[in-house]
């Protein structure tokens, strides 16, 4: 479950996977549902989570509950494959600890993927699993600009990054959707500013974003950049940034988060080459 990244990490004590329930369900937008988590076991979930990364696990078939993976000395101790959960990665958009809840934001596509079905059915006293969370401590490294990208799946993470940015903050995100359906109001500091690119529908940003990334003028000073989404589109803007830009490797975090056509079980160890760079010449 651990990705090697390339901002530093804080060494944080593993906790076993969460048992959690569903407190609520609230429609974001028309692509967006987010499923407020809570229960006993929330207790000890790291606070300052916003936009970490959790693995979130599914219950199988007529399953109520996801039987859950155990900590062995090696890493995670699986059930056997027929009851061995589903298993994605989200993003933690809001952790509230004094009230116990948890905040996930899930990107609804029909009934195509597991993640998806589950969250459009979720109803309170549903339950899954969660372990983590995940990614550098901060997420943001320290900078004069900041610099956010990405997609639709990267929306959740984007948004609660940029409501925890000090006050005095400034940059630039840009985050690309479907529609002008799925356009948020989020809060930012005065100084960072938000585009939104309409995609047609489209859920790929294609080279839309990477275009509205090499627009940007950046003013003198330290540049940290965060972004996420869609494989190549990332890759494209990753390169963009090393190459042209000369942003070193310890100045941003890109995360491919998904691929068209491709399950996250498909996709899992080309993702894992692009973070590590291995990629690259």
């Amino acid at each position: 479950m651990n990705r090697t990244e390339s901002s530093p990490q804080k060494t944080v004590a593993r906790t076993p996977p969460r048992l959690l329930e569903v407190l609520r369900a609230t429609a974001i937008s028309p692509r967006v549902r987010r499923i407020t988590l809570g229960g006993e076991a929330i207790a000890g979930f790291p606070a300052r989570s916003d936009g970490a990364h959790i693995k979130v696990f599914f219950p199988r078939g007529d399953q109520a509950a996801p039987e859950l993976p155990t900590l062995g000395p090696e890493g995670p101790v699986w059930p056997p494959t027929p009851r061995r959960p589903i298993t994605r990665t989200y993003s933690v958009r809001r952790y509230d600890a004094r009230a116990g809840e948890l905040d996930v934001d899930f990107v609804l596509h029909g009934d195509d993927g597991p993640a998806s079905r589950w969250a459009r059915r979720a109803r309170p006293g549903d339950r899954l699993g969660i372990a983590g969370p995940g990614g550098p401590d901060p997420m943001l490294g320290p900078a004069d600009f900041y610099l956010l990208a990405g997609d639709l799946s990267a929306l959740p993470a984007i948004a609660a990054l940029l409501e925890n940015l000090p006050a005095a903050a400034r940059g630039h995100a840009v985050v690309a959707v479907p529609d002008a359906a799925e356009v948020l109001d989020i809060a930012r500091p005065p100084h960072v500013a938000l585009t939104w690119i309409t995609l047609d529908g489209a859920h790929a940003p294609g080279p839309r974003l990477e275009d509205a990334v090499r627009a940007m003028t950046w003013p003198p000073g330290r540049v940290f950049a965060w972004v996420a989404g869609e494989s190549s589109s990332v890759v494209a803007i990753r390169d963009h940034l090393l190459d042209e830009r000369g942003l070193g490797r310890e100045a941003m975090y890109a995360v491919p988060y998904w691929k068209a056509s491709q399950s996250e079980e498909a996709y899992h160890a080309e993702r894992h080459r692009i973070m590590d760079g291995l990629d690259r010449p």
